[in-house]
C-alpha cells in the first residue's frame, strides 16, 4: 500500500476528496440577514476551480445572536438556505465538495467586523445580548459580559445546532464541521479560563466539556450516516492554566465516541494577547498527537504555505488532511501551482478546460 500524499485521495464514509488540500473556513463578514450573496459564490467557487478537495464555507451561525458580527453568514432560517444550494452546487460541478463550519460566537458576538475595529456593537446601536459560560467578557476591544447561560438557553442552543444541521443538508453540503476553537462559545464552556460555573456544564473536565458533546451528539443524529462530521479545536489556550492539549486528545476520543470522524486541530483565541509561538507549522503537533492517541482522523492548519512543507505532513502521518487560509486567499490555485512543484500527475487535472491552456 502505497504512502498517503498531497495528492492522494481522502476518504471518509461515503465521501471522498480528490486529494488532501482543504480550504479552511474563513469569514467574509459579508452577507445580509445571515444570507449568502454573489461574493460568497465567488469566493468559495473560485477556490473549488482552483483544485482544492474540501472547500469549507465559512463559520456559520445557528441563530441570530450567535453571529460575530451583523455580517455574519447564517442558517438560523430557511430562508438562508436556497443562495447557499446555488453555491454548493457550482463547488461540486467543479470537483470539490463543498462543506460548511456550523458556530455560534458566544461571549465574542455583537462585534464589528475586523476592519472595524472588532469592537463591541451596543444594544441601542444595532448591537443584541450575547451569552456564555460565565459573566466574563472576552477583553481586549470585546469589554461587555456575557449572560451567563441558562439551562433553557443551553437547551435552545444544542436545537439550534441541531435544526441548522438539517438546513446544511438541504443547502447540499457533504461535510460539515462544529465549530468549538477560537474562545466562541463551545470552547467558553470546555476552558477552565472562561468557564465558572457550579453546575453540571462547569466545574470538572466532564463538566465543561459536556456542551460540546450535547451539541455533537444532535448534530450527528440529524446529519446523514453516510456523511462526514468534524469538530474543530482549540488544541492548547496557549495560558497557564489554561485548556491543554492532553485534555484535547481526551476530548477527541469522546467526540469520535459520539460519531464524530475527523479532528480540525487549531488553537488559541480564548483570551487575547496568549504568547503564541506562531512559527510555520506551529499546530500541526497538535494534529500528530491526536491522531496518534485518540485515533481519529486530524486536519492541521496554521501557516502550512509551501506545497513541500503540505506534503510532507502528509506524508509522515501527521495529519490526514491539510487546510489552508490566508494562502488560499493570495492564491485561489495553490493546489494547481503546487501540483506542479511536486510533479503530481494530479496536476492535469486540477484546471478546467477554460483555463487548459495556463498549463501548458
Amino acid at each position: 500500500m502505497s504512502t498517503p500524499h498531497l495528492f492522494s485521495t481522502f476518504s471518509q464514509r461515503s465521501v471522498t476528496l480528490r486529494n488532501r488540500i482543504g480550504v479552511s473556513p474563513m469569514c467574509q463578514y459579508s452577507s445580509e440577514d445571515g444570507r449568502a450573496n454573489d461574493w460568497h459564490l465567488v469566493h468559495l467557487g473560485a477556490r473549488a476551480v482552483g483544485g482544492a478537495g474540501l472547500v469549507i464555507a465559512e463559520a456559520t451561525a445557528v441563530e441570530a445572536r450567535g453571529r460575530i458580527t451583523p455580517q455574519d453568514a447564517g442558517l438560523w432560517e430557511d430562508a438562508q438556505v436556497e443562495p447557499l444550494r446555488r453555491i454548493n452546487d457550482f463547488v461540486t460541478a467543479h470537483g470539490a465538495v463543498p462543506g460548511v463550519q456550523l458556530a455560534h460566537a458566544g461571549r465574542k458576538a455583537s462585534s464589528t467586523r475586523p476592519w472595524e475595529g472588532s469592537r463591541v456593537i451596543p444594544i441601542g446601536e444595532g448591537g443584541w445580548e450575547t451569552i456564555g459560560a460565565s459573566p466574563l467578557a472576552f477583553g481586549a476591544a470585546l469589554t461587555r459580559p456575557p449572560r451567563e447561560m441558562t439551562a433553557a438557553d443551553i437547551a435552545a442552543v444544542v436545537e439550534a445546532f441541531r435544526a441548522a444541521t438539517a438546513r446544511a443538508l438541504a443547502a447540499g453540503y457533504r461535510w460539515l464541521e462544529i465549530h468549538a476553537a477560537h474562545g466562541y462559545l463551545l470552547p467558553s464552556f470546555y476552558s477552565p479560563l472562561s468557564n465558572q460555573r457550579a453546575d453540571g456544564y462547569g466545574g470538572s473536565f466532564d463538566g465543561r466539556v459536556r456542551l460540546t458533546l450535547e451539541v455533537t451528539r444532535a448534530v450527528r443524529e440529524a446529519w446523514p450516516e453516510e456523511l462526514p462530521l468534524a469538530v474543530r479545536l482549540s488544541c492548547s489556550d496557549w495560558t497557564e492554566g489554561g485548556w491543554t492539549i492532553e485534555d484535547s486528545v481526551e476530548l477527541a476520543r469522546r467526540l469520535k465516541a459520539e460519531g464524530a470522524d475527523l479532528i480540525d486541530c487549531s488553537s488559541g483565541a480564548n483570551v487575547p494577547k496568549a504568547p503564541i509561538p506562531a512559527t510555520p507549522g506551529y499546530q500541526v503537533p497538535f494534529a500528530a498527537q491526536i491522531r496518534r492517541e485518540a485515533g481519529i482522523a486530524t486536519a492541521a492548519v496554521g501557516l502550512i504555505t509551501e506545497p513541500r512543507q503540505a506534503d510532507e505532513i502528509i506524508r509522515r502521518g501527521d495529519a490526514d488532511l491539510v487546510f489552508l487560509a490566508r494562502e488560499e486567499l493570495r492564491d485561489p490555485h495553490w493546489p494547481f501551482h503546487a501540483a506542479r512543484e511536486l510533479r503530481a500527475e494530479a496536476a492535469r487535472d486540477l484546471l478546467p478546460v477554460q483555463y487548459a491552456r495556463a498549463a501548458q
